[in-house]
């Protein structure tokens, strides 16, 4: 009988199983699987909810998830001529707040002079983003990508910043794909990762939690008719490591000025990264 042993990673609650016959499994939600098997699961779980992926987030957070994407672009400060990689960026939600903020510095209604980038390994992600930006006549400032934010298919110092927003702890091995975002950053560049992270007040903690488990699974099977889904979700936010351990990590991938900032009490976190 092979027997099997748990290795921490570098993100401590991301723990590796190492079967006896030397198989790497990794966890999904709170399942252990085959490491190889995690970015097809991922994969097909976004292209499942990807139709009422938009209607979800806001009805899950009560639209604050649009208030956190704001800070997001917030910190990044949008200008004239600035490149931006949209990782996991799936139905455009922060490339489309990028480009309006843009487009009204320039008090135009015109093109933006360099699209914005928006890659995700989900193809029906992508094919609602495009729906979603023909609608706001956004035709021709974005460009849209099915890839692996693992191994990016860009060239080294291309952007001039990067955003990675509720992506991160959906990949296999965060730290390589943390290492590619600042790959393909200029020297300068600003890295932005927004996720949900580990709540910060103690009764918060206990509702949030309560709401996570107890709610969020049924309006998955209510509204977007897939309660494993959302059920994923929950599970894969109680296993994302807090939010110094994720600054640590982004130190380790060599980022500079790492800091973080807790938004809703630490229900989510924005950490913010530059490649000097």
């Amino acid at each position: 009988m092979h027997r099997s042993s748990i290795v921490l990673t570098a993100m401590d609650n991301q723990a590796y199983k190492i079967e006896g016959d030397g198989t790497r499994r990794t966890h999904f939600g709170f399942q252990y699987i085959d490491e190889a098997e995690k970015g097809q699961l991922v994969r097909d779980l976004f292209n499942a909810v990807a139709p009422q992926y938009d209607l979800m987030n806001d009805i899950m957070s009560g639209g604050i998830h649009r208030l956190w994407k704001e800070a997001v672009v917030d910190w990044l400060l949008p200008r004239p001529g600035m490149s931006l990689l949209d990782v996991a960026g799936g139905t455009g939600d922060v490339s489309f707040r990028f480009i309006d903020r843009i487009t009204k510095k320039l008090s135009i209604n015109g093109k933006i002079d360099k699209p914005v980038t928006v890659c995700d390994i989900s193809t029906e992600m992508v094919t609602v983003g495009r729906d979603r930006a023909l609608d706001r006549g956004m035709v021709g400032d974005l460009f849209w990508i099915c890839g692996n934010a693992e191994n990016l298919p860009f060239d080294d110092c291309k952007f001039d910043a990067v955003t990675f927003v509720f992506g991160l702890r959906n990949v296999t091995y965060p730290d390589r794909a943390l290492k590619e975002c600042r790959r393909v950053l200029k020297p300068g560049g600003h890295f932005i990762c927004l996720e949900f992270s580990h709540v910060v007040l103690p009764l918060l903690d206990r509702l949030y939690s309560a709401y996570s488990f107890g709610v969020v699974p049924w309006l998955g099977e209510v509204v977007a008719g897939n309660r494993d889904a959302y059920q994923y979700l929950v599970e894969s936010i109680k296993r994302f490591p807090p939010q110094d351990k994720l600054a640590w990590l982004m130190s380790q991938a060599n980022f500079s000025q790492v800091r973080v900032r807790n938004l809703s009490g630490g229900i989510a976190a924005i950490h913010s990264g530059w490649r000097i």
